[in-house]
This record gives structure tokens, C-alpha cells and sequence, in this order.
């Protein structure tokens, strides 16, 4: 539920319940020790995402890998004595990521509901929705490490029949709110009636078997908690306020707001300026757009494997679970952990990337938790 990118502030708002996670002083282990829980409550109910990951400096000097056309790169590795694990970076037999009887999304195709809150260039819209279809495999994959390879490890997960989550998404029907109907600020109950007004408009119908309503709001877009608690959250919407209940998630452009904190590492904040990494060039130019991508990926992730919260995830309590994005925040590659994102790929232009999709793209995303290795993992490791 919670994804913090970028410095000493781990937080994220759980359903009923605000989750403060101190930055973790281990690079490779995700332990109880390590993510001590401390519930504040709250009055509504959401599942959150969070970006952030604790500094770290390395005294060790930039290394790379040439290959061809890109090279892989890590521009702050961790002493040999914290990376000579063979196996996937958060790996641990401690994490008790268990199945609580609830549905997954295992029906084919996962139809995505876009709702564009506020205005969008065309080209933004592209950006997106080139990587939701990535995710679906295709007669002309692409190369390897790819997005399509990265969800192999979401549809690992099953529900009590068997059935694993769906290997397709579509982005099947997409609503446009550029009146900004609800406002320039919206809060967790204003989200849903944003859901509600595409609903009853007709543009979208009522897919509560295989849907999932993702609303985008745009830079201008001021939500509550935003930048402060979290950078996006999951959730399914109340029939008192949608007539239905249907799984949801929300992700803001943070480009203009708080860049530093949601788009880490594509920004970073000023005091990390003289001994943290320096930001890293966005693989589409976009910092903000570049940014959602990860935060939307996190988001799928856990909305398929945990759609009602009551499915995938660690801890025994629902209203505060850590699901599979959780367990893995703030990894991007082999090597990564306590700060670092690990070994990622740098194209001629200096861009950086871990992953290609459809039409020639490139995108940095998290690594997920795998039900298999019991670890991190992500289709560009190289352990």
C-alpha cells in the first residue's frame, strides 16, 4: 500500500488508518524489525501509495555495464558486503504475504476504466496508455527486460479456485473531465464521485466482475493528502456514493507539485543536492508522467491481487495490510535496497530505465513481490 521514493519520510495513509514506516536501516531484508507499525486513525477508508526511499550514500564509484545500446547502471552501489546475495533483492523467509480467501482479478481481459481528471496533452495520454497495453502480451513482444515479463510475476498469484490474475489488460472504455467537475481539490470522497459522474454519463458501464476504475488527475490538481501522504491509493467505492461497489485507484501528476517526493528518482530533494544520488533523466522526457508510471504499475499490482482487501497480503490486520508493491518499494534492481534503486539501464541519451513496452518505450518501475522466489523480484534482474 505504501511506495515512499525518495528520502526520510515513509508514510502512507492505510484504510482507517494512517501507517508510519521509519526508514528501514537494512539493504536487503524486509523484516518485522524493520517495518514497525504505528496506526494514527483516520475516518474514511483507502489503500495508499506513497513514494519513498530512505538516503544513502555510497562511497563506492558509479558502475557499469556497456552493452550494445544501453548500459546497465548504478549510480550509488552498495558495498560488495551488502550486495553478494545471489538471490533477489527483499528477499526473506520472515514476510508472511498470505491468501485471505478474497477474490483476484482472474477474469480475461482486466478492463481498465480511464478517467482523465483536469487536462491532458494528447501526448501525456499516449505515455499512459502505452503502458497499461504493454502489460498484455503480444504477438511482437518486446525485448527483454519488459513490462509484459514484469506481470508474469502479478498472475503468479491465485485465488481459492485456482484461477491466476489475468496476463491481459485493456484500456477499455476512457472518460475526459476537463471542466474540472468537482473542483480544483478533490478529497478520498470526492475521488468516488468522480467515478460516479462517469458512471451515471454513460460513458462507462458498471464492471464490477473484471473492471477497475483508474482515475488520473492532472498537475493542477490539488487531492487530499497528496504530496504529503501519498502519491496514489486503491480502494473499492462505496454504494452510498457510486451506487456500486467497484475496485478503483487514484494517481496524481505530481510534476508541478511535489516532484521530489512522487517522481523520485527523477527529482530529488534540495538538501540531497551534496551526497545522495543525483536525479536520473526520465526515460520519456516526462518527470511527472514518467513518475505516475511507476506509481500506476504499484497500484495494478495490488488492485488485481487485493481488489476487496481480503486476497494477497502481509499482517493481520485488513484495515492495514502491506500487499505486494509493499514489500517491495523503492527496488527498481539487482543491488537495490536502503536507499538505492539498484541496477538499472542507461540508454546513449542518459535516460534512464529498467524495463521496454509497446512502440519503442521505456519505463522505470518497481519491482513486485514474488509468491515463487518468496523475494523481490523484476524482469531486469541480473542475479
Amino acid at each position: 500500500m505504501c511506495f515512499c521514493p525518495h528520502f526520510s519520510i515513509r508514510s502512507c495513509l492505510q484504510p482507517i488508518s494512517l501507517l508510519f514506516i521509519p526508514p528501514s536501516t537494512s539493504t536487503t531484508t524486509v523484516t518485522d524489525q524493520e517495518m514497525p507499525l504505528h496506526h494514527f486513525i483516520f475516518s474514511f477508508l483507502t489503500l495508499a501509495f506513497c513514494p519513498t526511499s530512505s538516503v544513502a550514500a555510497a562511497a563506492s564509484k558509479e558502475q557499469t555495464l556497456n552493452t550494445q545500446d544501453a548500459e546497465f547502471f548504478n549510480p550509488k552501489l552498495p558495498p560488495r558486503t551488502l550486495s553478494s546475495s545471489k538471490r533477489f533483492e527483499g528477499s526473506s523467509n520472515l514476510v508472511d504475504l498470505r491468501y485471505h480467501m478474497g477474490p483476484v482479478l482472474s477474469s480475461s481481459p482486466i478492463n481498465i476504466y480511464l478517467i482523465w481528471y483536469g487536462r491532458w496533452s494528447l501526448s501525456q495520454k499516449l505515455l499512459i496508455k502505452d503502458f497499461i497495453t504493454s502489460i498484455s502480451p503480444s504477438a511482437t513482444p518486446s525485448p527483454s527486460p519488459s513490462v509484459s515479463e514484469w506481470w508474469k510475476t502479478v498472475s503468479l498469484y491465485t485465488d481459492q479456485t485456482g484461477a491466476n490474475v489475468s496476463r491481459t489488460l485493456v484500456v477499455a472504455r476512457e472518460h475526459s473531465d476537463a471542466r474540472y467537475s468537482h473542483g480544483y481539490h478533490l478529497t478520498r470522497l470526492s475521488v468516488q464521485q468522480v467515478i460516479a459522474t462517469a458512471v451515471k454519463a454513460a460513458p462507462f458501464p458498471v464492471d464490477h466482475r473484471n473492471g477497475i476504475y483508474l482515475i488520473l488527475t492532472s498537475h493542477d490538481v490539488t487531492v487530499q493528502d497528496f504530496c504529503r501522504a501519498v502519491c496514489g491509493f486503491h480502494y473499492f467505492t462505496f454504494p452510498s456514493m457510486v451506487g456500486y461497489t467497484m475496485p478503483y485507484a487514484w494517481i496524481g501528476n505530481s510534476g508541478k507539485q511535489c516532484p521530489e517526493v512522487c517522481a523520485y528518482p527523477f527529482a530529488v530533494p534540495g538538501y540531497m543536492g551534496g551526497g545522495g544520488p543525483g536525479a536520473l533523466l526520465p526515460p520519456n522526457g516526462d518527470v511527472g508522467l514518467d513518475g505516475m508510471i511507476s506509481v500506476i504499475a504499484h497500484e495494478l499490482a495490488e488492485l488485481t491481487t487485493n481488489p476487496l482487501v481480503n486476497a494477497w497480503y502481509a499482517g493481520e490486520d485488513p484495515t492495514a495490510p502491506t500487499e505486494i508493491g509493499d514489500l517491495c518499494e523503492g527496488l527498481y534492481g539487482t543491488g537495490g535496497g536502503g536507499g538505492y534503486i539498484g541496477q538499472v539501464i542507461r540508454d546513449r541519451k542518459g535516460r534512464t530505465y529498467n524495463m521496454n513496452g509497446n512502440k519503442g518505450r521505456k519505463f522505470l518501475v518497481q519491482w513486485i513481490w514474488s509468491p515463487a522466489l518468496k523475494a523481490c523480484a523484476g524482469p531486469n534482474a541480473l542475479d
